[in-house]
């Protein structure tokens, strides 16, 4: 079984729990998610079954969409409801305070991951140390908003944003970041995500349909829309067996076919290879 499944992850599942089920349910001999979701985050997430395993690289610097709801005037430990809470504030936060700040988010930006994150720290996850009682020592990274947009107020002080970014953003680490700029602080109420890369979340299977067995694979070949070039017999064995074809194509990257879809193929300068074999 090769392919990719997209699954509606539901809240308090672990990223890597959804991504055995989803392996049992196929019958994958591997599988492994394109782009963690937190715990208490929901919404899409690509699972790769089999070879597409390959192209969690591909995948990984692809930009997110997001639905979030923010509570200001409250802070924990985990910028989200799993943690403590460490801070309260009763300031009053109105749409035309937040509709002022949210330009100045827009962009790249320079962001810190909560100390309760999935970074690698020698060896070690961050909210493993975070939870030893250790502060990690993390370093602030790149990110790039493309779009900040505030949906409604709900309540007093909670408010439904939708966010579309670069891959590596945390969205709780947006929120806790938004609230300093409003002299306050913040919570993550909830986390949806509704897009990764050009997959959509309403394309999605629930948990429960995938237990059933009532979802689909996308194959392969259907994931890029790259131009399709075909090989002879002779020449699929060739380039299978890590050969560099002479091509007259032009520079980048194609859909490879011989007997059967082989792969993602790159040309440069007049010679063909097989980057990432998917057969």
């Amino acid at each position: 079984m090769t392919g990719i499944v997209l699954l509606n992850k539901p809240r308090r599942l672990s990223s890597n729990t959804a991504v055995n089920i989803v392996k049992r349910a196929a019958g994958a001999s591997k599988a492994g998610h394109l782009g963690t979701l937190d715990v208490e985050a929901e919404g899409l997430l690509p699972i790769a079954l089999g070879s597409c395993t390959k192209l969690f690289d591909i995948y990984l610097n692809k930009n997110k969409e997001y639905i979030t709801t923010f509570k200001f005037g409250e802070e924990r430990d985990t910028f989200d409801l799993e943690g403590q809470i460490t801070r309260t504030d009763d300031k009053k936060i109105s749409k035309e305070d937040i509709l002022k700040i949210l330009p100045t988010f827009l962009g790249k930006l320079s962001q810190m991951p909560p100390a309760y994150s999935a970074k690698k720290i020698n060896g070690k996850k961050a909210y493993e140390l975070a939870r030893e009682g250790k502060e990690p020592t993390l370093n602030p990274k790149e990110i790039e908003i493309y779009n900040f947009e505030l949906i409604e107020e709900k309540e007093k002080n909670l408010f439904v944003f939708k966010v579309a970014c670069s891959s590596g953003t945390y969205i709780r680490a947006l929120c806790r970041d938004l609230a300093a700029s409003l002299s306050t602080c913040g919570v993550c109420y909830d986390i949806i995500r509704t897009k990764c890369g050009d997959f959509k979340l309403k394309d999605a299977f629930s948990l429960e349909d995938v237990k059933a067995g009532k979802f689909s694979v996308i194959a392969p070949e259907d994931l890029f829309s790259f131009e399709k070039v075909e090989v002879s017999k002779e020449n699929e064995i060739r380039i299978l067996n890590g050969q560099i074809l002479p091509c007259k194509l032009k520079d980048g990257r194609y859909n490879l076919f011989g007997s059967t879809f082989l792969g993602l193929a790159d040309a440069r300068e007049g010679k063909l290879k097989l980057e990432i074999r998917l057969n």
